[in-house]
This record gives structure tokens, sequence and C-alpha cells, in this order.
């Protein structure tokens, strides 16, 4: 079961606490250029700022929080929501090949059903609505309400039914 954790402390510090617990984790991070006062520096920042992905056996469910810096699990009425390996995927594929986007709160309405045909995010579906004359694919990471907003040209075909 893949779930998102809340940490409070650094998420490469719980990260990689995670793992020594020998945990699956997943941070997916992407670098971004950061200007100081004095000088820019390009740094790794967490795609989404305030959850770490764990993908836990049933016996693991309390072992995430040996991890200093855990806080909770997402959860609704009191349990941990799993999030669906094809959102979770589709996240990796998009972050590892390094492919455009923007991390928006999922408060957009609903638009048509979409699955990507070609390049290397082949066969992740997702929604698309026209926004400034562009088509984008939103593909919602769902309950914790996020999405990956992808700007796409010709990639997109309509779902059929």
């Amino acid at each position: 079961m893949v779930c998102a954790l809340y940490p409070v402390k650094s998420r490469k510090k719980v990260y990689e606490q995670l793992k020594s617990l020998g945990i699956k984790t997943y941070l997916p991070l992407r670098r971004e250029l950061r200007q100081w006062s004095d000088r820019k520096k390009w740094v790794e920042v967490p795609v989404i700022s305030s959850y770490i992905f764990v993908n836990i056996t049933p016996s693991q469910y309390r072992d995430v929080f040996n991890a200093h810096g855990v806080v909770a699990y997402v959860s609704h009425k009191g349990k941990a929501v799993p999030i669906p390996d094809h959102e979770i995927e589709a996240m990796r594929r998009t972050v590892e090949n390094k492919l455009a986007f923007s991390v928006e709160s999922d408060t957009l309405r609903k638009g048509e059903k979409v699955t990507i045909t070609s390049g290397p995010l082949k066969g992740i579906e997702g929604e698309v609505e026209e926004i400034q004359g562009r088509k984008k694919l939103y593909l919602r990471i769902s309950h914790i309400g996020y999405m990956l907003v992808l700007n796409l040209e010709d990639v997109v075909r309509k779902e059929e039914g």
C-alpha cells in the first residue's frame, strides 16, 4: 500500500531515516534555481513540499513513526489513505524524464479524459483543460489535493466511451 506522510523535519532527512528502516520510500525531487542576495544556486527541492510517499506492508504501518520528524499519514477517518500505484508511477515518470510541470492544488474542475499516446509518458491517463490557449494534462495525485500539470501539444487523444 502506498501512502503519503506529513513530515515536520527536513524531508530529505526523514527520507534517509525511512530507507534505513527498510521502508520503501519515494521523495520526488526537482532542480530549482534559487536566488540569494549575493548569488544564484541550483538546489534539489521536493516536488510536493509537505509529503513523502511510502510503500508499506500492514506490519510496517507503525514503523514509519520510528523516523524522527514523521507527524502522520494522510488519512481519512483515522486510517491512512492509499495512493493508487498508477498515480505514483505517473509522478515518477514525469520527474525522472525531466518534463516541464507545475504543482497545483486540486481545485480545478474535471475536464475530458485523455491518454498520452507518445513519448516517455505513453499510456498515462489524465484530464485536459484549455488554459490560456494551451492544452495541459492534469495528473491527479488523489487524496492529498495536488496535481502535476504538464504542458502538452499533440501527444494526447480523447478516450472513446
